[in-house]
């Protein structure tokens, strides 16, 4: 069995994962910071070097022994190594297999890299695009005609057709406006994101209530709850959350799935899960946590390896 070693590029962290005779080895991740007068792309491609060959070092193994370097996410980007085109959806492991980039990098590794394009998906009303969630997507053994919810930074709703090929999708800036709305704001020091929202009475709570009054109105009563009623931490933070999941849950709610699986992590996960349970007849599913982890290095290898057949 070919090992490989699988690179997970995102907006602002990298992974760099050792696959040896199938299984998960080992993980290295990093931020991308280009020192002063240092571009991206030559910052990205300094801290990679340095990864690989730290990677197989420390598990006393050679380049000669790693088939390929197997990438995807943001590193097809304009801020990556090499901007690529994105597929068109609708399209499944077979497209993707098809459309692979193959090329050495010596000032990185003398192994051959391999570079997973991003989907792109256009309509009359609706241009959107994804760089990496297809690779997890593939790596979480998706199902016909359900619905993906991939919880972050920029969260991700994609929709499977009874082809099992990704067939349109839309993103929610719902981690970003978190972090923003909760650190930048008059509502900074009202809620701690280092937590998690586990009161599921105030998650319902903020959801329902930003239906009703809107996003906005709902956002300054969390600064009324912490100053003025008896709410402690928890419930606070919890009804910060059902606000701001307030609009991803509503298109998932409308979409036309019956079957949505929520993948991420559980700070996001758990409350998005909750809140579809109880505002929504559709069947409810989870990704294990350390599933969802390793969906990006299990999906690259499946997409270049499908190339081979």
């Amino acid at each position: 069995m070919a090992s490989y070693i699988t690179v997970d590029s995102g907006t602002t962290n990298t992974r760099v994962s050792l696959v040896f005779d199938g299984r998960l080895i080992d993980t290295l991740k990093f931020g991308v910071e280009p020192k002063e007068n240092e571009s991206r792309k030559d910052c990205l491609t300094r801290l990679l070097r340095k990864a690989i060959a730290n990677v197989l070092e420390k598990n006393k193994m050679q380049e000669t022994q790693i088939s390929r370097i197997i990438a995807s996410g943001m590193i097809t980007s304009e801020i990556g190594l090499i901007e690529l085109e994105h597929v068109k959806a609708p399209c499944g492991v077979k497209e993707l297999s098809e459309n692979l980039y193959e090329i050495t990098i010596e000032e990185i590794s003398k192994i051959p890299f391999v570079f997973i394009r991003g989907v792109k998906y256009i309509s009359d009303d609706n241009v959107d695009m994804m760089r990496g969630e297809e690779t997890e997507i593939y790596g979480i053994n998706p199902k016909a005609n359900t619905l993906y919810v991939l919880p972050g930074s920029h969260s991700k709703l994609v929709l499977m057709d009874n082809e099992n090929r990704i067939s349109h999708f839309s993103t929610c800036l719902t981690g970003e406006m978190i972090g923003a709305v909760a650190n930048n704001t008059i509502l900074k020091g009202c809620v701690d994101l280092s937590k998690s929202a586990t009161d599921e009475d105030f998650l319902q709570k903020g959801y329902l209530f930003a239906k009703e009054n809107g996003i906005n109105s709902a956002l300054f009563k969390v600064r009324s709850l912490k100053k003025f009623s008896r709410t402690d931490d928890n419930q606070t933070l919890s009804f910060f959350m059902g606000v701001m999941l307030a609009c991803e849950i509503d298109n998932i709610v409308k979409s036309s799935a019956q079957r949505v699986v929520i993948g991420g992590k559980n700070q996001l996960k758990d409350p998005t899960a909750f809140l579809l349970k109880q505002n929504s007849r559709k069947e409810i599913l989870t990704v294990s946590e350390e599933e969802a982890s390793n969906a990006t290095v299990i999906g690259a290898i499946m997409i270049y390896e499908n190339s081979l057949l």
